[in-house]
């Protein structure tokens, strides 16, 4: 991914960051999705008072993502940029394990995940890093 991109899909996950609904955590996400047919999602964390029946900003964009219906390369994810404060004393806060999992179903084990602070400080991974060893159907026949 050129930095050109790189730098649309950070302003995008930052921009659906502050649109986050998070009364509880004060801990607000943005995530920006990109298929391999060129297409942006975002999406951002929505929590309820249910704790912790929310979704977070990886699902609210993947499910834009399906949502708008485009099969094969409209459902294949090319990169995905998160946004989120750093957690433990400085580390970039990086997909939760469902969302590495959810993520893993719709990518390719390169797939970028550039996780970033909303200063665009951050780090990139593949999604083979995230999930090394995911679950998948293809995997079990």
């Amino acid at each position: 991914m050129d930095d050109q991109l790189k730098a649309e899909l950070l302003q995008r996950a930052q921009e659906v960051r502050l649109n986050a609904h998070a009364p509880y955590s004060k801990f607000l996400v943005g995530a920006a999705v990109l298929t391999e047919d060129g297409e942006v999602y975002v999406g951002a964390n929505v929590e309820n008072a249910a704790y912790p029946e929310g979704w977070c900003a990886e699902t609210s964009a993947i499910g834009q993502m399906i949502a708008a219906g485009i099969p094969g390369d409209g459902r294949r994810i090319a990169a995905v940029v998160v946004v989120a404060d750093r957690v433990d004393g400085g580390i970039v806060c990086t997909p939760c394990g469902g969302c590495r999992q959810r993520l893993k179903e719709f990518s390719h084990p390169t797939t970028l995940i550039h996780c970033s602070d909303p200063t665009g400080e951050g780090q990139d991974f593949t999604m083979a890093q995230l999930l090394p060893a995911g679950f998948s159907m293809d995997e079990r026949f």
